[in-house]
């Protein structure tokens, strides 16, 4: 079967909200599993936040332009984090060979940004369970997928969002019912990128928590769990093996998929991403104006400092000119466990930049990574069309790549 057709295939069995699904042509499993997050309480939201770790308490405010008042827009601003129960409550789907035991062989596949739908990757995680025959786990990060209310995807609202924010920025471009949701988001309080990033983080830590508890229905306690991303996926992914504060991936393989790069040397702008503005904001937050910002915010300060080591190396992954030693010499302390695919023609993404990133300044990191330029049309955001007219040659190119991303994590 070609990729076109396991993809429809696995488009038309998918459903988010049963809790099995039989895939008898591929003698798998998806088991929709549900999990409660233990880590909202760290989103914007919450009028005092403590750090149970360093026993400290803050009190945390934020205002909006009291300029910007629109009825769509309001209703995307004017909201709780912390309260939203899609974020806090929903299921993460596991790939699953036929089988009663609980599986030995684990891989975390953390997926882009501004992500509202699986199927891209539903034929992605079968091929990585057909080629390793390990279990593939595809874990949301917060507000994406099904963690986001349903209104975000609306095409209809959101189409009203994106006709509001070009009002307000008539220079705006890439602006998108796509987009409009996250880019307004994020251009308004641009610090919601790093704590949505450190929720997602630390569900992680939890769902492993559990795991070696010995009290997951589908994963065995002792586990080996490895790591494929995708896009801004590799962010978190890398930032997870950086950091690997309980010592849970101190074994664990990452292959990154056009990802790889420092926050700077991303483009993100694009319909299905982030508008311009977005994206200025968010340089703008993280690169341009943080110290000023950590002056004025005394909680992301704390988690910024060596206090946090998963902060301290997020601030690392920032700037490909600063903090270089440090970043440097824990990449190369865990370079032979990582490697990459990057695509030529990606410009969210470039391959040049994920080369330099991940082989550092000296150029002596030791990190794998490989380079393909498909022979037909294809971007970032879909490297794999599932048209007609190139199918053999997708269904050439995604098995090669497959096969690659597959042979990195045996």
């Amino acid at each position: 079967m070609s990729y076109r057709n396991d993809y429809l295939y696995l488009r038309e069995k998918f459903d988010p909200k049963a809790e099995f699904i039989t895939l008898k042509k591929f003698r798998m499993n998806i088991l929709n599993t549900p999990f409660e997050s233990f880590n909202y309480d760290i989103l914007p939201g919450e009028e005092h936040y403590h750090c149970q770790t360093h026993d400290v308490s803050f009190e945390e405010s934020y205002s909006l332009d009291s300029k910007i008042t629109a009825p769509h827009l309001d209703e995307l601003l004017k909201i709780d984090d912390s309260r939203i129960e899609e974020n806090i409550f929903f299921t993460y789907p596991i790939f699953k060979s036929f089988t009663l035991k609980k599986s030995q062989d684990v891989i975390i596949l953390l997926h882009g940004l501004n992500e509202k739908s699986w199927e891209k990757y539903l034929p992605w995680a079968h091929k990585l369970v057909e080629y390793t025959g390990k279990t593939v786990i595809l874990f949301p990060t917060a507000f994406h997928m099904n963690r986001a209310p349903e209104k975000w995807a609306d095409p209809k609202f959101m189409n009203s969002v994106s006709k509001e924010r070009k009002k307000f920025y008539p220079k705006v471009t890439n602006s998108s019912f796509a987009n409009a949701a996250i880019s307004t988001r994020l251009q308004f309080l641009p610090k919601r990128f790093f704590w949505s990033g450190l929720q997602t983080y630390y569900d992680i830590l939890q769902l492993i928590d559990q795991i070696r508890a010995g009290a997951h229905p589908h994963i065995h306690k002792d586990a080996h769990i490895d790591f494929f991303s995708y896009s801004v996926g590799s962010f978190l992914a890398e930032l997870m093996l950086l950091t690997d504060e309980k010592d849970y991936f101190k074994d664990s393989k990452l292959c990154m998929f056009c990802g790889g790069p420092l926050l700077n040397r991303m483009s993100p702008a694009s319909k299905y991403i982030l508008d311009s503005e977005a994206n200025v904001a968010i340089y703008s937050f993280f690169i341009e104006h943080l110290e000023a910002e950590l002056k004025r915010d005394k909680r992301l300060a704390h988690y910024f400092s060596d206090l946090h080591h998963i902060g301290k190396y997020f601030k690392s992954m920032l700037d490909y000119n600063k903090m270089i030693t440090f970043r440097e010499n824990r990449l190369k302390k865990i370079a032979k466990r990582i490697s990459a695919l990057a695509l030529q023609k990606d410009e969210v993404v470039p391959s040049i930049e994920v080369e330099l990133s991940l082989h550092g300044h000296d150029n002596k990191i030791p990190i794998k990574v490989k380079s393909f330029d498909f022979p037909y049309p294809y971007d970032h955001v879909i490297p794999f069309p599932i048209s007609e007219k190139d199918e053999k040659e997708v269904d050439k190119w995604f098995t090669k790549s497959m096969k690659f991303i597959a042979g990195q994590l045996k």
